[in-house]
């Protein structure tokens, strides 16, 4: 009785998963794959990396490798022993620059030089992971699009990354020729979990990232991508960024038009606000709220609802965990109350898993691959949401398997990569 309220609930909403199908969500999301390669409007970017990843790693040869996130600034150097193993030696952890207040160009280049400078001398390769919006070059140079909101640089915009970071260091007196590949921290995940496995045989690799926010890259032949005719009259393949947090085909509720109102970036990124670990406390906490004015809740949990106003992933998780213990959502539960709440939140990640399932299927169809089982399509994995959310990882596994094996005899099989984002990065840099 009570989980028939909660379903009639969401479909009043059109929150519901059982609403999503398969076979035409896959359709659609596909469809805008194909726009995007061939330079029509499609939601989907379908970026060029450049980045192929057809010939053998060499052994024993050093690259810099350097990596960017949201916070934190990596640098290592790796190599790959006689065994195809990556060994990362000279680790160092710093400030993002840009986070601790905002700073200009110069400022940005010569603190990145300062932290390249006890590893400068090891090598002349460097690869740099660097996730933020950038088009991508044929040269494997990037033009940056925009920092996130957490850097502030200013007067970024537009500028070569890789260009400005090596004139950077010929100013400082650093006169060695060094090249620079950029890449983006969900390519560098495929590349580092195709290294992992040197001896599986996988048809084609997939990367994925589900945490704060999501994106996928997959391989794609040259002669597919034809907005590019240099790229499309060229043999080979090679890796594309699809930016899927973006995709805008998947039917969105009542209640996700209304959390997207209230987000910094409205409009935008709508893929994304559904399933990703970022948006996820908010959007189920205007589920509760929304469901606790329709009555779905006692009086306790519906004053103490009002109360909340912003709850994390992990919040939601504490509950699923320990719903009779003390967190924020458990402790404004009665009997009733937490019977409700935690069928909404599994009604919510039974619906996140399905579209993960739509996104993955969709791309793994795209490959035309993994007809054979015992060579399935490798997805490397990464992310926060996708490794410790209580509930998805069981029900994405169960759409990939009535959908993508069942019906379609399709396979992929999900991989996870220690320090991926880093090895990824040094291949990129070995081979391109």
């Amino acid at each position: 009785m009570t989980k028939d309220r909660v379903n009639d609930f969401l479909k009043k909403y059109k929150m519901d998963y059982a609403g999503i199908d398969m076979e035409k969500s896959c359709d659609l999301f596909l469809s805008d794959m194909e726009k995007g390669l061939a330079g029509q409007k499609s939601s989907l970017k379908m970026i060029p990396t450049y980045i192929s990843m057809d010939k053998d790693i060499p052994v024993g040869e050093k690259v810099i490798v350097m990596d960017a996130g949201g916070t934190n600034f990596r640098v290592a150097t790796v190599y790959f022993d006689s065994d195809k193993k990556p060994v990362i030696e000279d680790f160092q952890k710093y400030p993002m620059p840009g986070t601790e207040g905002e700073i200009g160009t110069d400022e940005f280049f010569d603190t990145i030089c300062r932290y390249l400078g006890p590893v400068l001398e090891k090598s002349n390769k460097i690869g740099f992971c660097f996730s933020y919006p950038t088009e991508i070059l044929p040269n494997k140079d990037g033009k940056l699009i925009s920092f996130c909101k957490e850097v502030r640089v200013r007067g970024a915009e537009g500028m070569l990354v890789g260009k400005s970071l090596l004139d950077a260091l010929k100013n400082k007196g650093h006169t060695e020729d060094k090249s620079i590949v950029l890449l983006n921290d969900t390519v560098a995940t495929l590349l580092g979990g195709r290294a992992a496995y040197p001896d599986r045989v996988f048809d084609s690799y997939i990367g994925f990232i589900l945490g704060t926010g999501t994106n996928t890259c997959y391989v794609e032949a040259n002669k597919n991508i034809k907005k590019s005719p240099e790229i499309s009259a060229s043999q080979g393949a090679m890796l594309i960024n699809i930016e899927s947090g973006a995709y805008d085909k998947a039917e969105r509720g009542i209640i996700d038009a209304e959390f997207d109102k209230s987000t910094v970036n409205p409009d935008r990124y709508k893929f994304e606000k559904m399933i990703s670990g970022g948006y996820q406390g908010g959007l189920m906490l205007t589920v509760f709220k929304k469901a606790a004015a329709d009555d779905l809740f006692g009086g306790k949990f519906t004053e103490g609802i009002r109360k909340i106003s912003e709850l994390s992933s992990k919040a939601i998780d504490d509950f699923l965990y320990y719903p009779f213990g003390d967190n924020a959502l458990a402790r404004i539960c009665d009997r009733n109350d937490r019977l409700v709440l935690y069928y909404l939140i599994d009604a919510m990640l039974e619906r996140a898993a399905k579209l993960v399932a739509v996104n993955i299927s969709a791309v793994v169809m795209k490959t035309g691959k993994g007809t054979d089982p015992s060579m399935p399509v490798c997805v490397a994995a990464e992310g926060t949401t996708f490794y410790k959310s209580k509930l998805l990882r069981g029900k994405l596994d169960y759409y990939i398997r009535t959908f993508l094996n069942d019906k379609k005899g399709t396979y992929c099989e999900f991989v996870q990569a220690d320090s991926a984002t880093l090895i990824g990065t040094a291949i990129a840099a070995l081979l391109n």
